[in-house]
């Protein structure tokens, strides 16, 4: 486990011009950055959205990155470290920690699978694929030509990853099809927005069994836990997933659509195509959302919404009909 002295952190923070005001002893250890409500007691976290301010005092981090006026919701167990911009710090750190390399690429042609212990022997591999040393790849897999499966990856039993297609830092559950072109498990639109500084992200990118992902469609993997998309969900082409999304199990999601980062989705959902929804939302269960709606705004269970911004659908058709009449 990697580890990472503080020291080196702070070293990081004030070569960006950050003011850093803590008790953190200089040889103290982390194994890892994450989110203050993942955090475990050896993990540095960061708080810079007052949305989530009720989990702070819960947090079990050893440390946060954290604004001064915030610093009293801290439980004793963790150590503030004060600076004015938490976001850009930990966009400054965040590379201190990435361990996103490749390690030993293998090329089709040269897999023996009699010797190879983490691909098994009953997989069909076309021509011009590479797979990261470190990839686990269950039995009935079938891999398309031109496909780069990159580190930190399992693809469970019976499942088709078809050509050109880029997968990393990916758990892909059994019987699940990839069609052609995506492009899973890399980093998110993941930045400090004043200085556009880098954010590397740590996480990963779940998909559940029985999933169909369509052609040209990309999930970024998460800043720190997962991306996930639940079982027996169905993706249409050209689908944008951005980081830390959640999406529960039966999804129906048509082509166009945009999720942004760490909204969570309920189950048996379906969304038109060129809908787009904003970020850090919660919707709810058995919802619908028209094609080309823009949501906003939480959604409860059980909703069927349409329009820009997305209101209830009987609504937005009597606001329809009222405009065509004065027109």
């Amino acid at each position: 486990m990697k580890k990472i002295k503080y020291s080196q952190i702070l070293e990081s923070l004030k070569s960006n011009s950050l003011i850093v005001e803590s008790q953190v002893n200089i040889n103290e250890d982390f194994t890892g950055i994450n989110s203050i409500s993942n955090a475990n007691n050896n993990e540095l976290s960061f708080f810079s959205n007052d949305k989530y301010l009720n989990q702070l005092s819960k947090t079990i981090a050893k440390a946060c990155l954290i604004k001064k006026e915030y610093a009293q919701y801290l439980p004793k167990n963790c150590s503030p470290i004060i600076v004015s911009n938490p976001y850009y710090a930990l966009a400054c750190i965040s590379e201190i920690f990435n361990n996103d390399k490749n390690t030993n690429l293998i090329m089709s042609n040269e897999i023996d699978f009699k010797k190879s212990k983490l691909i098994n022997q009953n997989v069909k591999i076309f021509p011009n694929v590479t797979i990261d040393s470190t990839a686990i790849i269950e039995e009935d897999v079938s891999i398309g030509s031109n496909t780069n499966i990159g580190p930190n990856v399992i693809i469970k039993k019976g499942s088709t990853i078809q050509d050109n297609t880029s997968i990393s830092n990916t758990v892909i559950g059994q019987n699940c099809i990839i069609q052609s072109g995506c492009r899973i498990g890399g980093p998110g639109f993941g930045f400090d927005p004043e200085t556009k500084r880098k954010i590397f992200h740590h996480g990963n990118v779940i998909i559940d069994d029985d999933c169909n992902i369509g052609s040209n469609t990309t999930i970024d993997r998460a800043v720190f836990e997962s991306t996930h998309i639940g079982a027996n969900s169905y993706l249409d082409n050209l689908i944008q997933i951005a980081h830390n999304v959640i999406i529960g199990k039966h999804a129906i999601i048509a082509a166009q659509v945009g999720i942004a980062g760490s909204t969570n989705i309920g189950d048996f959902i379906k969304i038109g195509g060129q809908a787009g929804i904003a970020g850090h939302l919660k919707i709810g269960n058995n919802v619908t959302i028209a094609a080309k709606s823009g949501v906003t705004k939480n959604i409860p269970d059980n909703m069927i919404v349409a329009g820009f911004p997305a209101k209830d659908i009987k609504k937005w058709k009597r606001e329809i009909i009222s405009i065509n009449k004065i027109k």
